[in-house]
């Protein structure tokens, strides 16, 4: 999104989380806003970096704005590092931007979670990477959590390497100091720009330098733009200021090949100039629409109309597993296909869904999960008909679907339900979260009964089981499980690509499926079958 965009963001009041410490998502916008716009040292501020390098008229789809609200004593806005999709060179890059603010750009065990999530979105979607770099390299405080194991700061280089051999550009450019393992990330790019007099790059600074061997000497020396530039052969482009640097970055982008070109007119990243066919129905009255109870659910189609070009659903079997809403539509003129909740998931509603995605697959079109779920229907009768079968069944056909996927959490997500809708362990290509969405392995009182019959199957008739008090253990289960929960808990730990406002999810939708129109699809040689 763009400065004005990341400033007048506002959620309504009345659908936020009211057991969140924040009262709406506003909160942490207007904190990571101001680490974000903080310059120091004659450095432009991270957002100014990202808004020089993206095209003129270009919008910027941030990533994970939520990732570190609450989780560390240090204060990580925006998990300490900025991660987004923008135009550069009319191309689609993924953009990866160091907060030098924050501990200087160190990383943190969520900001390494954050920048290996950017990687994954920009492999699956095939974007060139462009990391800002200026970085104090791993949280050393918390190296155990960062340093070694497969999803820690290796991965990065790892993905780097990965992302190149795929013919994915990985274009550096250097701002700052990148020390330690953060200096493998211009090192391992394919090309890689630094600024004079500010940028370096080594393995060891000078001070850690004296203390392990001995040797004197200054930053500039040891790993500046010059000595890489015309000795070492480790960067390619020297610039004279950030403004040349991006400059430079722009330059390279625009050499890449025609395939990388963003598709079509009418961009919804071009500021002001996308004309699509509305929805015949307010997009402002969705708002109306939801509550605070999961357990009522509204008709899910109701919604689908207010986020569909002309408010118009082709919809699929409308009479077979109503509980579950399957269509064909267009959001902003992208062929789009929507599997909405509409109630709890019976054997019929898997077996809907499970037909419609091979549908998908055989046509090549992305599908939309609106996931409201309280999970499937249980109980003697539903497990005899196959229940789990069918459940299955449809799990099979998410996880290996060939088709793009976005999936928005819209009220709650629950159990298995999270999975048969394409929570992130089915690794959809995008991820959002309502504000008032909630997401847990059951519902907080479901929790609280469970584990409280269990506790009382273990304590002994005692007087152990005097001292207990089943209804404050009950409050204490619900308080923690409300909380866990929460959207701003679960978005803190990137357990989605962020939060968005439930008005802006026509639009959030129609520029993830613009970024996926270049999407590579796996041939698909199955039938359609039903089951």
């Amino acid at each position: 999104m763009t400065v004005k965009e990341y400033e007048t963001i506002t959620q309504n009041k009345h659908i936020s989380d009211q057991d969140s410490e924040v009262e709406t998502i506003d909160d942490i916008l207007a904190q990571n806003l101001l680490a974000a716009t903080k310059n120091k040292n004659g450095k432009l501020s991270p957002l100014s970096r990202i808004k020089i390098l993206l095209d003129k008229d270009s919008t910027f789809l941030e990533l994970s704005n939520t990732a570190g609200y609450n989780l560390y004593p240090e204060y990580t806005p925006s998990g300490s590092i900025i991660t987004g999709i923008g135009k550069v060179a009319n191309r689609f890059c993924m953009i990866i931007c160091n907060n030098y603010n924050i501990k200087g750009g160190s990383y943190f065990p969520i900001t390494i979670k954050k920048h290996l999530r950017a990687q994954e979105i920009a492999e699956t979607c095939g974007l060139p990477c462009i990391y800002l770099v200026d970085s104090a390299g791993a949280y050393l405080p918390m190296q155990a959590e960062i340093f070694a194991d497969k999803e820690h700061f290796g991965k990065i280089f790892f993905n780097e390497a990965r992302m190149s051999a795929k013919g994915l550009p990985q274009i550096a450019v250097v701002l700052g100091a990148c020390t330690a393992g953060g200096a493998y990330i211009p090192a391992m790019a394919d090309e890689t720009i630094m600024v004079e007099k500010q940028a370096a790059i080594f393995l060891a600074g000078p001070s850690l330098l004296k203390a392990a061997t001995g040797e004197k000497t200054d930053a500039e020396t040891l790993g500046g733009t010059d000595m890489h530039c015309s000795k070492s052969g480790l960067a390619d482009y020297a610039a004279c200021d950030e403004e040349e640097a991006f400059a430079i970055a722009r330059k390279v982008i625009a050499t890449l090949p025609e395939s990388f070109i963003a598709a079509g007119k009418n961009s919804l990243f071009d500021k002001n100039t996308h004309q699509h066919p509305a929805p015949k129905f307010d997009p402002a009255e969705i708002l109306d629409l939801i509550n605070g109870d999961d357990k009522q659910h509204y008709d899910a189609r109701e919604l689908i109309k207010r986020i569909v070009d002309d408010s118009d659903l082709h919809e699929f079997k409308p009479l077979y597993g109503t509980t579950l809403v399957c269509g064909f539509a267009k959001i902003h003129s992208h062929k789009i296909a929507i599997i909405a909740n509409n109630g709890v998931l019976f054997s019929e509603s898997a077996q809907k869904s499970t037909h419609f995605i091979q549908l998908c697959n055989q046509r090549k079109i992305p599908i939309l999960f609106l996931q409201n779920i309280t999970g499937f229907m249980v109980g003697k009768h539903y497990e005899s008909t196959g229940i789990a079968k069918y459940g299955a069944c449809l799990l099979s056909a998410i996880a290996t679907s060939i088709v793009p996927k976005i999936t928005i959490i819209i009220g709650g997500s629950y159990g298995a339900g999270n999975y048969a809708m394409c929570g992130r362990s089915f690794h959809p290509n995008f991820l959002w979260s309502w504000p008032n969405s909630k997401m847990s392995i059951m519902g907080s009182e479901q929790a609280a009964s469970v584990l409280n019959q269990l506790k009382m199957q273990k304590i002994p008739y005692t007087e152990l089981a005097e001292k207990h008090n089943p209804s404050l253990y009950k409050d204490q289960i619900k308080a923690q499980y409300q909380k866990e929960s929460s959207a701003f808990y679960t978005s803190a730990r990137l357990m989605d690509d962020g939060i968005i406002s439930p008005l802006d999810t026509r639009y959030y939708v129609g520029r993830c499926l613009e970024i996926l129109q270049n999407y590579n699809y796996a041939s698909y040689q199955g039938t359609v079958s039903r089951i």
